[in-house]
């Protein structure tokens, strides 16, 4: 989920880019919902499991197979000694998660075991995963499966119910923000563009942020600002009068003005974008911002219940 807490240090939080799809990726397991797991662009990784396991895939969906036989997202899957997971071709976003029942043997560092690439610590080794890697799980198996065989358990994840959290990774173009500090500092002209046109996310992206293809906005005054504080989600506008959206590698303070910052509950939605998809920001207030997120909690905690239920009627019926 990150590394909260350090920023004063200069540490930044990083964590999935996804959290709602972690999370319930997490729950479809029965993980905590906070159990380290592995994000993956396309092209992604081939996994090969040396022992059975419960699985789940979540976020995007990048067309998963295991055997060569496609498997569903948002389902729990057992997996069984030498099942090789593999995934084809991206059709609907950015990020994808895989997790594991019990979690992975991985190093925590500073609270978290986010992998944090700059300072080389965190995650497997402190960097990204490399063929030939093998990452050990932390829960021995002892799961119901034949060798070179999978059972797809029969429910599935339902985000659908939530449109302004799309954790399945559609292409949402409405992102629903809140003024930034320095939002009076543009002009009448700039508010009026950020309002009304779409901005495409350029190929110049990646988990640290999202630079925007608009017009230069101006600016009422070019007084610089005192660097402060920025989150994921902060749009700052940049000196050439760009916008950069920050996402879970961002900075830990910004210099740049903060015209604006994206909601909380649309921080998933905005996740699964990749370039060449466009964002229109509608601006909301502070309480249908903290309403949409606090249902989207009470989503996962009775997803949760859900889960935790099914798992154990399954289970218990293989006994």
């Amino acid at each position: 989920m990150g590394r909260y807490g350090n920023q004063h240090l200069g540490i930044n939080p990083s964590g999935a880019m996804d959290k709602y799809a972690m999370q319930v990726t997490n729950i479809l397991v029965g993980n905590k919902w906070n159990e380290a797991i592995i994000e993956m662009h396309f092209p992604a990784s081939v996994f090969m499991f040396t022992q059975p396991a419960l699985i789940a895939l979540g976020g995007a969906d990048l067309s998963a197979s295991i055997n060569g036989e496609p498997v569903p997202n948002l389902h729990a899957i057992i997996v069984g000694k030498n099942d090789v997971l593999q995934f084809h071709k991206p059709v609907r976003g950015a990020r994808a998660y895989l997790a594991v029942a019990g979690g992975f043997v991985i190093r925590e560092w500073m609270n978290s075991y986010s992998t944090h690439l700059k300072a080389k610590a965190g995650g497997f080794n402190g960097r990204t995963l490399q063929k030939d890697d093998e990452i050990f799980l932390r829960q021995p198996s002892s799961f119901p499966v034949k060798q070179n065989d999978f059972i797809i358990l029969p429910w599935q994840a339902d985000v659908k119910c939530l449109p302004d959290s799309q954790a399945g990774g559609d292409d949402q173009k409405e992102i629903f923000v809140l003024p930034g500090n320095e939002w009076e500092r543009l002009t009448i002209e700039s508010k009026e563009n950020i309002l009304m046109t779409s901005f495409v996310i350029t190929n110049q992206s990646d988990r640290m942020g999202y630079r925007l293809n608009n017009i230069p906005l101006p600016v009422m005054s070019n007084e610089e600002v005192v660097s402060s504080g920025v989150n994921f989600g902060t749009v700052q506008l940049l000196p050439n009068g760009k916008l950069i959206v920050l996402m879970a590698d961002h900075q830990t303070t910004g210099g740049y003005p903060r015209v604006a910052h994206v909601i909380s509950a649309h921080h998933s939605r905005l996740a699964q974008m990749k370039p060449g998809n466009k964002i229109h920001f509608r601006f909301t207030d502070q309480q249908t911002a903290e309403e949409l997120f606090i249902k989207q909690q009470q989503h996962l905690l009775q997803l949760q219940n859900a889960c935790t239920f099914r798992l154990e009627q399954y289970f218990s019926a293989k006994r």
